[in-house]
């Protein structure tokens, strides 16, 4: 399945004749689908209509969508006269002038000036949500894939810094060992110099328990285990922001224990470079539906 970032746009105006209809779609990041509608009264019928199609297409992100009717300035108006309001202005004529003969009959001007008898070709609601209608298709299908290509984008990231932190976690393995034996050793000298008469069978129990408690093998196992699914999530695809968004919250959970836990300068700089990872994966999956 396809990921898709929350960040889009697509824009595209459609003519009508006497005027352009113009849709704009625009997306950022956001916790839900926050979709904000902007219209002239004139198209304000087509708002119920659109914000069901945009909900059926779109997850997440704060969507602004801008729908605007223009005069097309270029168009020459096809006026059309009203033949029953100018019968009725005949007949009107005529009556009056048979009680006041000496009155001027009514001029060709003076009937086309009349209000009401001459209009605009007008565009009628079914027709207007037709031409609507389609026009979304094109600006949604485009808005889409640039969604999907910011998408595709993002996820090359995410999956360049997860095979790093891979990386990183390999080279924390083998310096465990030597790392704690090191520092064993330092521990158990301090302890037989600050105090003489503890015997090597409680000093060997004192340097255990300590050893147990900077053990970091666990976190090492679970920062694998979350990088396999930050893996996994990002090969099945679909809106995978907030799954991806609690996997980074447990990876620097995981780096912070290992950074505390840590006795070896090598291991705290690798533990450092795993926080820096995650806090750059961590602001890319923001973008991700």
């Amino acid at each position: 399945m396809t990921i898709y970032s929350m960040t889009g746009y697509a824009a595209a105006d459609r003519d009508l004749g006497h005027a352009n209809l113009h849709l704009e779609l625009k997306s950022v990041n956001g916790r839900f689908l926050d979709l904000n509608f902007r219209c002239g009264d004139e198209l304000r019928f087509l708002e119920m209509p659109l914000r069901e199609k945009l909900t059926a297409a779109i997850g997440r992100g704060k969507l602004d969508c801008r729908l605007h009717l223009q005069p097309n300035s270029a168009a020459v108006p096809q006026l059309t006269p009203n033949l029953a309001l100018v019968a009725q202005l005949g007949s009107l004529d005529a009556s009056v002038r048979t009680v006041l003969t000496a009155a001027k009959p009514l001029t060709v001007a003076d009937v086309l000036r009349w209000p009401g008898v001459l209009a605009a070709d007008a565009i009628s609601p079914e027709h207007l949500q037709a031409e609507c209608f389609a026009l979304l298709e094109g600006v949604l299908g485009e808005f889409l894939a640039s969604r999907a290509r910011e998408g595709a984008r993002l996820t090359e990231v995410l999956r360049d810094r997860t095979t790093r932190m891979r990386a990183a976690v390999a080279q924390v393995e083998p310096m465990v060992p030597a790392a704690i034996a090191d520092y064993t050793e330092r521990l158990a000298t301090k302890l037989r110099e600050a105090v003489a008469n503890l015997d090597e069978d409680r000093i060997r129990q004192e340097i255990g328990v300590f050893t147990a408690k900077i053990d970091v093998a666990e976190e090492l196992a679970r920062l694998v285990t979350h990088l396999s699914e930050v893996e996994r999530v990002l090969d099945k695809g679909g809106a995978v922001g907030k799954r991806l968004d609690f996997l980074m919250q447990e990876l620097n959970r995981e780096a912070n224990t290992l950074a505390a836990k840590s006795v070896s300068a090598a291991v705290t700089a690798i533990a450092l470079e795993l926080k820096l990872l995650i806090e750059q994966l961590r602001e890319q999956v923001q973008n991700l539906e």
